[in-house]
């Protein structure tokens, strides 16, 4: 599904923040990305992205290299990216936002799924509501569904829980999971609060200093194993 390989990224002003990332992840997989602030997380993800350009190595998606590549070549080809943030258009009602997520995509309709307030109902409820009115969990909810109209392959969620409640956190979790065993949508999350990562991944990946620099091949090792958790996320 996805193969990164020795890749290289980072800004013009500041050099190189990825150093040489290298990891694999299969179809259907959930897989988390753990370390600390400032380790290349969310650069990571940008690169995959396509909102960031890669400096060296490459990273593959069934097999096609997608190093470079514009951002929407990048969609088109099934990379699905939720960024910190949310990044909902606020002045937008919830439809109109999620028509978004299906917008220029060339192997969709210009319209919605019948079923796609099955995932999180609250937002059929409030579909005609401006995004902006809505609280954080909800807006939440809404950039994760405006990405998966658009039927990825692999969704990237960069530290979906932040600034959420927990019950809505807990509801999130619940939901990709039952998506991702249902359709084998494949998932690379970056999280800090280990309950949800637990709920959601099977595995996890440590990154410190643009690098991998360890793993946990079974999510119930950040358990077994907390000096794992006290190397990568202890400040």
């Amino acid at each position: 599904m996805l193969a990164v390989e020795n890749l290289v990224a980072g800004y013009p002003s500041g050099g190189s923040v990825l150093k040489g990332v290298t990891f694999d992840i299969a179809k259907g997989e959930v897989v988390a990305l753990l370390g600390r602030n400032g380790m290349g997380k969310t650069t990571l993800m940008r690169a995959l992205a396509g909102q960031l350009a890669t400096q060296g190595g490459s990273f593959r998606l069934d097999g096609r290299d997608l190093g470079n590549c514009p951002s929407y070549v990048i969609a088109n080809e099934g990379i699905g990216y939720v960024p910190q943030g949310r990044e909902i258009f606020k002045d937008f009602t919830v439809e109109e936002n999620l028509l978004m997520g299906v917008l220029g995509k060339p192997r969709l309709p210009n319209r919605l799924p019948p079923d796609i307030y099955d995932f999180f109902p609250v937002l059929g409820e409030r579909r005609r509501q401006k995004a902006g009115t809505m609280s954080g969990g909800q807006q939440q909810q809404l950039a994760i569904m405006r990405c998966l109209v658009g039927q990825p392959k692999l969704l990237l969620l960069d530290e979906p829980s932040e600034g959420i409640q927990p019950s809505i956190v807990d509801e999130i979790g619940r939901t990709l999971q039952a998506v991702a065993r249902s359709t084998g949508l494949t998932i690379l999350v970056v999280e800090q609060n280990l309950d949800f990562v637990e709920t959601l991944a099977g595995r996890a990946l440590f990154m410190e200093n643009g690098v991998i620099a360890d793993r946990a091949d079974r999510i119930g090792q950040l358990r077994e194993r907390p000096e794992l958790v006290h190397r990568y996320l202890s400040i």
